[in-house]
């Protein structure tokens, strides 16, 4: 069990970075704490939305409020594998080959509309997300660390994309929809001053967030709780309205964020609430709907919601064990 003093120092470390992304994204407090989250626990974001919602102010604002490296690949149909991973160059001088790092050689990554790419050019992420490694000419190269790439699609332009593979997506521990802001936040957007963003600094370092991630690592998962979360993993797979349900990395990105989120609510332990949170986030992109369902106007977050509202919660006490 987590330390106490130790736990409310990563809730206030993550609270600090919240806290200073809100202070340039407006009313999408939601969206900011669940991307601090999956930067706590370790994992890599896609962002899905229509243009000029703030996907890439979003990354841009983590970015700054973290002192780190940072770089922003803009997917186009003529970007090459090369220019992801990187490549080797001829030295006329040296007579010798030297490595130049590519745009995913960084601690933060924005992959800026991942989906214009082409299939072999979004396929170059996949070593480097996963193994968080890159190998060029039979060469591996680790990545920094802390490494985080956050991705961003339009779900509404076809034309000149190419859908994500599912091996892709997979990769990803969340997916998010930013949305349209409120009101009366739209106005706070149009009356925010020139260059605020620009401005934002950093309250956190690399080594932080290293050790942020180890933290949430620690925090208490029960068996009842492991059992809950294989439970409704296990009902994507036999809801009629699933054609392809999650698979096990689904099950290990549901405990990583909801560690995450207990965590950053002060607790060195997680609760069903805490599972039945993240799950819509971390298990709707992983599923893939029945041709009834989809002819129903059913969406992956709506299936799952039936799901999750299906599946009996276990009775926790205030750590987390069963009564």
């Amino acid at each position: 069990m987590l330390d106490q003093t130790q736990v409310e120092k990563g809730a206030a470390l993550a609270g600090r970075i919240v806290e200073n992304m809100k202070t340039v994204v407006f009313g999408k407090d939601d969206v900011v704490r669940l991307v601090v989250g999956a930067l706590a626990a370790d994992g890599h974001v896609l962002l899905e939305d229509v243009p000029g919602t703030g996907k890439t102010s979003l990354v841009s604002a983590l970015a700054r409020s973290v002192d780190c490296s940072f770089r922003r690949i803009q997917f186009t149909p003529d970007v090459m594998p090369s220019d992801i991973t990187g490549f080797s160059v001829f030295n006329q001088k040296t007579r010798e080959f030297e490595f130049r790092p590519g745009g995913v050689h960084a601690n933060i990554v924005l992959a800026d509309e991942i989906n214009r790419a082409s299939a072999k050019t979004q396929s170059a992420l996949l070593e480097a997300m996963e193994e968080r490694q890159v190998t060029v000419d039979g060469v591996t190269r680790p990545l920094p660390d802390p490494f985080m790439v956050l991705a961003t699609e339009n779900p509404v332009e076809q034309y000149g994309t190419y859908p994500l593979p599912e091996a892709q997506v997979d990769r990803f521990l969340v997916k998010l929809s930013v949305g349209y802001p409120a009101f009366d936040q739209e106005v706070r957007i149009l009356r925010r001053p020139a260059g605020a963003r620009e401005r934002l600094g950093a309250v956190a370092t690399a080594q932080d967030v290293t050790w942020l991630r180890q933290l949430t690592s620690q925090v208490e998962a029960t068996q009842d709780v492991c059992s809950y979360i294989v439970q409704l993993v296990d009902a994507t797979r036999s809801s009629s309205e699933v054609a392809l349900g999650s698979s096990p990395r689904g099950g290990l990105a549901t405990l990583a964020m909801s560690r995450a989120r207990a965590l950053m609510d002060g607790r060195g332990y997680v609760i069903p609430d805490d599972v039945r949170a993240v799950a819509p986030h971390t298990l709707a992109h992983r599923i893939i709907l029945s041709s009834e369902a989809r002819a129903q106007g059913r969406s992956p977050r709506d299936v799952l919601s039936s799901i999750v509202a299906g599946v009996a919660v276990p009775v926790a006490t205030e750590r987390g064990e069963r009564e």
